[in-house]
């Protein structure tokens, strides 16, 4: 009897090696994106999903499910099953939400398994050329002289673009209206036609109008300038340490397999560092990552804890 309990415990042990040695992926892997199809993350998320499907094996598709503010499709991963098939590539709004909404469908820290931080781009602070500013400090001067009286646009409630400005108004200690928008392309029309004073919104998408003239850059979110524009400061240069960057990063369900987080967090790096991929992303003004693990979790963590600060000063919430 102890030799068949013996017998039993082998072969149960050595069809639990046999089940995490099986080489993955073993189907296709569904990246999900929580957000509509062009963004950052469907950008990132299309060009990891060509590379991976070459260097795994297997297949690698996109699913884009917009709505709740990223919570929607971040919240499909979590109830995946923990096995690497379903992956989730998303934004900084992981980090602001659970401040925004009173009911969460999920725990950050608890519900998702960082795989790697993949890449982050600036926000580019913007006026109406009619504003009589051509600097930060300019700026800050004019909206102290009347606060309450200059506009800038929001593209919606809990969103980059009024978070930044959120914390813009909070560092500087000026008082501006925020007025927001039902997405950035109608509050980017009433920044161009100056129905608003000004906004912050990404750089890929208001480089060409500001190099056109239609609008005027102040300065980039992030703690060093912009290759795309080398002669517009940071905000940091008036404001020591103010960064506001849209980060963008690949998770998974919670107990997936460190193996499979490792190999899918090493492969990212190798496609990062590829040629012309930096090139493309860098053209469309991305800073590339590639962290460990770790690395992301202590990021999550931070980020957390800097945006409950401002949103709860801010008094926002989710609309």
């Amino acid at each position: 009897m102890r030799r068949l309990s013996r017998v039993l415990l082998a072969s149960c042990a050595l069809a639990s090696h046999a089940a995490t040695a099986q080489p993955y992926p073993t189907k296709t892997v569904r990246i999900i994106v929580p957000f509509a199809a062009a963004g950052g993350s469907d950008i990132f998320a299309r060009i990891l999903a060509q590379r991976f499907t070459d260097s795994f094996g297997q297949q690698f598709i996109v699913e884009n499910r917009a709505g709740g503010n990223g919570n929607i499709g971040a919240e499909a991963v979590v109830k995946a099953a923990p096995d690497g098939h379903t992956l989730l590539l998303t934004t900084n709004v992981l980090t602001t939400n659970p401040w925004l909404y009173r009911n969460m469908p999920f725990n950050v820290e608890r519900d998702l398994a960082p795989i790697t931080y993949a890449g982050s781009t600036p926000n580019l602070l913007v006026i109406h050329p009619s504003l009589p500013v051509k600097s930060v400090k300019e700026l800050i001067t004019l909206a102290r002289a009347r606060p309450g009286e200059l506009t800038i646009a929001g593209s919606g409630t809990g969103t980059p673009s009024h978070l930044a400005g959120e914390l813009f108004k909070q560092t500087a200690r000026v008082d501006l209206l925020i007025i927001q928008y039902k997405g950035t392309g109608a509050s980017l029309n009433d920044l161009i036609g100056g129905q608003v004073a000004m906004s912050f919104g990404s750089l890929a998408g208001l480089v060409p109008y500001a190099k056109s003239g239609r609008l005027r850059a102040l300065a980039v979110s992030s703690l060093k300038r912009a290759a795309s524009l080398p002669d517009v400061p940071t905000v940091a240069e008036t404001y020591p340490g103010f960064e506001v960057s849209t980060w963008y990063g690949l998770l998974a369900p919670a107990h997936t397999p460190r193996d499979i987080i490792t190999r899918v967090q090493q492969d990212t790096v190798k496609v990062l560092a590829l040629p012309d991929v930096r090139t493309r992303l860098a053209t469309l003004g991305f800073d590339l990552g590639g962290t460990t693990p770790a690395e992301f979790a202590a990021l999550l963590r931070s980020d957390l804890a800097r945006w409950q600060k401002v949103i709860r000063e801010g008094g926002i919430k989710a609309e």
